[in-house]
């Protein structure tokens, strides 16, 4: 069984597009990059990553692109493009011929129309995504989930994948934002073809979660999309808010404990490779 980390990031904060990361945090406002992962992944036996980007240019995209060069065990970058600027697609088309280039994602999470994906104008870069066979990271809230599900079934030849298992609210959980969020997920599971990261749950714990804090969700998650949609990704270094790779890695591997050996080998790679179409 090869162990893919589906969800994965560096980044040199000098760069200067990081526009979201604070200031002088200990933890994320340093460099991150592949010589500081790779004991992680060998620890915990992981062969390969898909590398996800964390700024919104087209500029960091080159940057991940030859780091995924020069280094074997990046399988792949999924990165950005405007979608408010219909020139983009010449960007788009000469990413879409990197070998390792998988597709895109633009941070959703961080705009302030939550109908953002929906306007007509960005129809023409769906559409591209569509006809170069390029994938699609939905990052994003529970509150979008509606918006999401018009969205992914107005396009339903793309291949979509739901970032961090839609960000749900666990560190301040109530009944109500729970049945939101499992409301929400379900509909996405069982009304699109959509696939699902097992990815970001602790960082939305608390500091000192539990296993137990995160296993109703990721319980729900395996349940509604099954592990023939779900892949298992690190959201390393955000994770390193809560935990290391190494216990994230270990706490989801237990969150799985009650699925079959072979689906257990989708969550922790075989899916990963179907859906991004690693060789």
């Amino acid at each position: 069984m090869e162990t893919i980390d589906a969800h994965q990031h560096f980044w040199h904060p000098a760069r200067g597009d990081y526009g979201w990361m604070p200031p002088g945090d200990p933890v994320l406002s340093r460099p991150y990059l592949p010589a500081d992962l790779a004991p992680a992944l060998d620890a915990a036996g992981v062969s390969r990553t898909v590398l996800v980007q964390a700024a919104p240019t087209s500029r960091e995209t080159e940057y991940l692109l030859g780091i995924a060069d020069a280094s074997e065990r990046v399988a792949g970058v999924v990165g950005w493009i405007d979608f408010e600027r219909p020139e983009e697609i010449e960007t788009l088309r000469r990413f879409a011929a990197h070998p390792k280039f998988l597709g895109v994602r633009p941070m959703i999470q961080d705009l302030p129309d939550d109908g953002w994906m929906l306007r007509p104008e960005l129809d023409w870069a769906f559409r591209a995504i569509c006809d170069l066979d390029l994938s699609f990271d939905a990052l994003g809230f529970p509150r979008h989930a509606e918006n999401f599900s018009a969205l992914f079934e107005r396009y339903p030849s793309m291949r979509v994948v739901i970032d961090h298992c839609l960000k749900p609210t666990i560190a301040d959980e109530s009944p109500e934002s729970f049945d939101e969020w499992a409301r929400g997920i379900a509909r996405l599971a069982s009304g699109t073809g959509a696939f699902c990261k097992l990815s970001g749950l602790v960082t939305e714990a608390r500091s000192d979660f539990r296993r137990e804090d995160l296993a109703y969700y990721s319980a729900h998650v395996l349940e509604v999309f099954g592990p023939e949609r779900v892949m298992w990704g690190s959201d390393w270094p955000v994770c390193r808010l809560r935990c290391d790779y190494a216990d994230w890695h270990r706490t989801a591997v237990s969150l799985a404990a009650h699925l079959s050996e072979a689906d257990r080998a989708l969550v922790f790679g075989g899916t990963a490779r179907q859906f991004y179409r690693l060789t």
